[in-house]
């Protein structure tokens, strides 16, 4: 593409206001080094923010923008303080990514040199199934999948569709082919026989296409175990919605912090950059936030839409970012959830300095 990427920009609410931006001074810095095209960045209303402005969390018009675009940041929300009806209805995040059907929630987990891991080496990524399973609220065309039919019974859907899993597992696997070569998948099968079943069996039968890569599986409740005694064992691994959530949490303090975990989710077409962790409405506005998941995430997004385009260029911004993040944490400047006493702002400028050079 020769004219500028246009990328959305959601900051959301509680922290989002200072590390989406921190990401955006990060993302112009490093394409201005790697020669990539400048982006056109476009500001859209979302979050605790919007239902002031304009009724809605998130606005039909804000959908529509996005609609015209193929990549966004999308900063953390609070949902759960939205006053009702927002409160309880889907959340931003989760009706985006319903509406534009990004089934795959790619979740790395790696450790700095220089700063405390609970599992030093971790080097590993969660890819997470994303419009399926025990989420109810993303397994129907409508309604939230959850129903109480009467006061002291509530029943939740969880729903495991073949082509779903096989498109995820499609994910995980040319992921750990470009990676080191191994998929873990995680599933519940010794109990919930033909749902996690269904989600095993169609994994393994993608894995038959990929001879070079390894594969094994564990239930959900070992994999657990293993993560915290030889997270550095692992490389991909490969699960269903809520399964993933809750690994990716843990592997992210396992790496040193959830400050520090990145994610895309992402279909073929569209992506969508989001840090792991939540909105931190506890040190909102006090320049206290670890801005490396938001970051790292752009980076990541960076490198979605090199593949996409065949842009080198966006790429090697990519790789900068991460270099610069990790340099930076090893060089002593960090922020105070990894024992540092950055501010936001300074660690993003600090990794700024780091891309340029």
């Amino acid at each position: 593409m020769t004219s500028p990427y246009r990328l959305g920009v959601l900051e959301g609410d509680g922290i989002g206001p200072e590390i989406v931006p921190a990401s955006v001074l990060v993302v112009d810095a490093a394409l201005a080094a790697a020669g990539a095209p400048p982006v056109e960045w476009a500001d859209l209303p979302l979050g605790a923010a919007a239902i002031g402005t304009h009724g809605d969390a998130v606005p039909e018009s804000t959908l529509t923008a996005l609609e015209g675009l193929e990549a966004w940041l999308l900063g953390p929300h609070d949902s759960a303080a939205y006053p009702e009806p927002h409160r309880s209805r889907l959340n931003p995040s989760g009706t985006i990514r319903k509406r534009f059907d990004l089934f795959a929630n790619i979740r790395p987990a790696k450790s700095f040199d220089g700063a405390d891991a609970v599992v030093p080496g971790t080097d590993l990524v969660i890819v997470r199934e994303n419009t399926q399973g025990f989420y109810a609220d993303r397994s129907t065309y409508k309604g939230t999948g959850e129903f109480m039919p009467t006061p002291d019974v509530a029943i939740a859907m969880g729903i495991i569709t073949r082509p779903a899993v096989e498109r995820i597992a499609v994910e995980a696997f040319e992921l750990a082919s470009r990676r080191r070569g191994k998929v873990t998948i995680v599933h519940k099968a010794n109990v919930l026989k033909l749902t996690t079943g269904l989600f095993r069996d169609v994994c393994r039968e993608v894995a038959a296409r990929y001879p070079r890569v390894a594969v094994d599986d564990f239930h959900i409740d070992a994999m657990t175990v293993h993560l915290v005694r030889r997270a550095n064992d692992f490389d991909v691994i490969v699960t269903e919605n809520m399964f993933g959530d809750i690994l990716s949490d843990l592997t992210g303090e396992l790496a040193g912090s959830l400050g520090i975990a990145p994610s895309i989710n992402a279909s073929h077409e569209r992506c969508m950059a989001q840090a792991a962790h939540g909105s931190a409405p506890d040190i909102a506005g006090r320049d206290l936030a670890n801005p490396i998941a938001m970051i790292l995430s752009s980076a990541m997004l960076l490198d979605w839409l090199g593949a996409r385009h065949q842009d080198p260029a966006l790429s090697r911004a990519a790789a900068l970012i991460e270099d610069a993040v990790a340099d930076t944490v090893r060089g002593g400047t960090r922020t105070r959830d990894m024992g540092g006493t950055a501010g936001t702002r300074a660690f993003a400028e600090a990794v700024a300095a780091g891309v340029k050079r």
